[in-house]
């Protein structure tokens, strides 16, 4: 093995082990005295998740244990993250009784570290499935928005920002083929924000991966919209294989310069173009919009046909009947009759004595009367 590697390696499972759970993983004792810890699925700046078996349940199902390490040491602000925790956590129940949201099983505090106890989902995520079987169509994405996007508006109807939507954290399912959404940071972002007071720097931390984070997310601002900017990057992955980073920038605007590297439909393009926009008044405000607008193509061909079709010019007998109805008529409507009753007019003394040809709408519309 190459020795750059093999310290990588040595440092990442010294480092596991370092936590409470890795000095579990592979022994025979259990974690609680119900949990058997298997192996360290991830690490990130907050905490370690590790794959484990409850072994007090019948078969031992598989689940996932997230340790959560926030670096508090005061007494006071170790109490106020514990009731945040508590409270994200009761949120994160909630959410779990969502099919594509995995369910929270249990939680619980022990010396300073907080636990959560998720539902194992078994598959891949999809940075593997484009490894394995390529980028994405156009169509193959469509249908990705259309079972990942109604899973995102009931997490927001929850009030709940994911804030880390990524390839990375969402699963397909190897039982049925649906997209489960994981690893929200709303726990890990509002047990941070309670660190020391003491510190005269600001000391809640970024939640998120750059790249998939818009730029409000980045200054600790992150809103219902910038889980849809998140969604649009993700598609982009689909689409190309690559990461946000490997993008250029367009440097008057901010954003990510990458319609030459697509081939997408003139409306897929511009609805995956308004989910990255960089300004957040520029963006689609809810997930509720960004589904409008996909569902608005199958119609734009008959939408297309009323737009460029000019309606029937009406003629002078049809302005009579709607002056004779006695409804309202709109100024731009009166004027348009009165155009046609002057045409008229001037079409009539062209022609030769004896001609057919009237007059019926004088006095009907005055030139105050537009």
């Amino acid at each position: 093995m190459n020795s750059s590697v093999a310290t990588l390696s040595h440092l990442r499972e010294s480092s596991q082990h370092q936590t409470k759970l890795g000095q579990f993983c592979g022994a025979q004792q259990l974690f609680r005295n119900r949990y058997r810890i298997l192996r360290a699925l991830g690490r990130g700046g907050f905490g370690v998740t590790f794959l484990a078996k409850d072994v007090s349940l019948p078969g031992m199902p598989l689940c996932v244990i997230k340790q959560l390490c926030p670096k508090v040491s005061n007494p006071v602000t170790l109490q106020r993250a514990s009731e945040r925790f508590e409270r994200e956590a009761k949120t994160l129940s909630q959410l779990g009784s969502h099919a594509q949201v995995p369910q929270l099983l249990n939680y619980f505090q022990e010396n300073g570290e907080f636990y959560l106890v998720q539902e194992y989902v078994k598959g891949c995520t999809l940075v593997k499935e484009v490894r394995v079987n390529g980028v994405y169509s156009e169509l193959a994405v469509k249908r990705f928005l259309r079972e990942i996007l109604p899973v995102l508006d009931y997490v927001h109807q929850h009030q709940v920002i994911h804030r880390d939507i990524k390839p990375p954290n969402i699963i397909r399912c190897q039982d049925d083929g649906r997209l489960v959404l994981i690893d929200f940071g709303a726990v890990k972002e509002n047990i941070q924000s309670v660190d020391e007071w003491s510190q005269k720097v600001p000391t809640t931390q970024f939640v998120g991966t750059v790249g998939f984070a818009p730029p409000e997310q980045l200054a600790l601002r992150p809103t219902y919209s910038s889980d849809i900017y998140a969604i649009g990057i993700t598609c982009l992955y689909l689409l190309t294989g690559r990461s946000p980073m490997e993008f250029e920038v367009d440097a008057a605007t901010g954003e990510i310069r990458w319609q030459q590297d697509v081939d997408i439909s003139d409306h897929f393009g511009k609805v995956l173009a308004k989910m990255l926009k960089i300004a957040v008044r520029d963006r689609y405000q809810s997930v509720e919009q960004v589904i409008r607008a996909l569902n608005l193509e199958p119609y734009l061909d008959n939408l297309a046909d009323c737009m460029n079709s000019q309606p029937p010019i009406a003629n002078l007998s049809d302005d009579q009947a709607l002056l004779n109805s006695g409804r309202y008529i709109p100024p731009t409507t009166r004027t348009a009759m009165a155009i046609r009753q002057w045409r008229n007019k001037l079409k009539t003394k062209q022609q030769p004595q004896g001609a057919s040809g009237g007059e019926f709408l004088v006095g009907s519309v005055s030139a105050t009367g537009f």
